[in-house]
């Protein structure tokens, strides 16, 4: 017998149940929307993880310095409209803080 069994709280327990089984996913619940954004949170932040390791793979092969502050500056950048600017300059710059200067 299950200690829920003939007690109010039973039935509150089920209705709660039925919420997180029967309406996620799919139904718009608070639970799915939770879910879901952290989800495209998660890819947003692999992208931009991703495109920082490009640009420090591009400036160590083409043997540019790279400065403990421009290190910084590009690790922290979580912009992906930034990133992808800079990964495109690391492709041509001279100095790791020419990827910083305004076109």
């Amino acid at each position: 017998m299950s200690p829920l069994e003939n007690t109010p709280v039973r039935d509150t327990w089920r209705e709660l149940e039925k919420m997180v089984a029967t309406y996620f996913p799919g139904r718009g619940t608070l639970f799915e929307e939770t879910y879901l954004e952290g989800k495209a949170e998660g890819k947003v932040e692999g992208k931009a993880e991703s495109q920082v390791e490009l640009i420090l793979r591009v400036l160590e092969k083409r043997g540019i310095p790279i400065t403990p502050d421009a290190r910084e500056r590009i690790t922290s950048c979580t912009d992906l409209d930034t990133l992808t600017r800079w990964f495109d300059r690391s492709l041509t710059v001279a100095t790791a803080q020419e990827l910083f200067s305004e076109e």
